[in-house]
């Protein structure tokens, strides 16, 4: 019996999605209720499963059943720098790529340190490349980020079109339009506490036409 197809924002059950650098599962846990199962998405973490639940507790553990009961397949200790050669990732397409308030980690320096602004941006900058090899044909990669100083140094737009990643859309995100969603900082120190949420958006990128990747090749030839 085919089953009817659910929305939560721009997510469809219909949708192949992998979610990367969950946090407590709650994002993930949030569009599962949503599509009523999750048979279509995958749900990573960098974490193990118990310095998940050690920074996490008994509800992220409750998420983490909810999910496999659902249909969604958990996957523990991936790194978004070399995802794209992870054993069961590495065969896998995608509609759908979210990586939600991406973060290189706290090393006891300011946000607005550059040094630590590079940090994060050779984050996204390996995120990018490795989420272009698990994209399926017409597919989006989702960033959601804060857009305003000093987040907004690190150049979202900019390092996706380094990896040939188009701007397709920025939109405004809202916490509230995913019940039950809890953004954590996800650090050793301090873990299960949220951030402020100001001048959040979700920014979607699509590879460029072949076509055009052709013509910037020309270009920097002198074709």
């Amino acid at each position: 019996m085919r089953r009817r197809e659910r929305w939560i924002k721009h997510y469809s059950s219909s949708q192949k999605i992998l979610l990367v650098g969950e946090g407590d599962f709650s994002f993930s846990a949030s569009l599962a209720s949503a599509f009523r199962f999750s048979v279509n998405m995958v749900a990573t973490s960098l974490d193990s499963k118990g310095m998940l639940l050690a920074k996490y507790g008994r509800t992220c553990k409750e998420r983490l059943q909810k999910l496999e009961k659902t249909g969604c397949l958990v996957l523990h200790q991936v790194d978004v720098h070399d995802m794209n050669r992870h054993p069961i990732l590495k065969d896998m397409k995608f509609e759908v790529i979210v990586y939600n308030f991406p973060h290189a980690g706290h090393f006891g320096i300011p946000e607005s340190h550059p040094r630590l602004i590079e940090m994060h941006k050779d984050l996204l900058r390996a995120f990018f490349t490795s989420a272009r090899e698990l994209l399926a044909e017409g597919g989006e990669v989702h960033v959601t980020h804060r857009d305003d100083s000093p987040y907004n140094k690190w150049k979202v737009e900019e390092l996706a079109r380094e990896k040939d990643l188009v701007s397709k859309e920025k939109v405004v995100f809202t916490k509230g339009d995913y019940p039950g969603y809890n953004n954590k900082r996800g650090s050793r120190v301090r873990a299960n506490r949220t951030f402020p949420l100001k001048d959040c958006f979700t920014f979607k990128f699509s590879l460029l036409e072949m076509d055009t990747v052709a013509n910037r090749l020309g270009d920097s030839l002198g074709c």
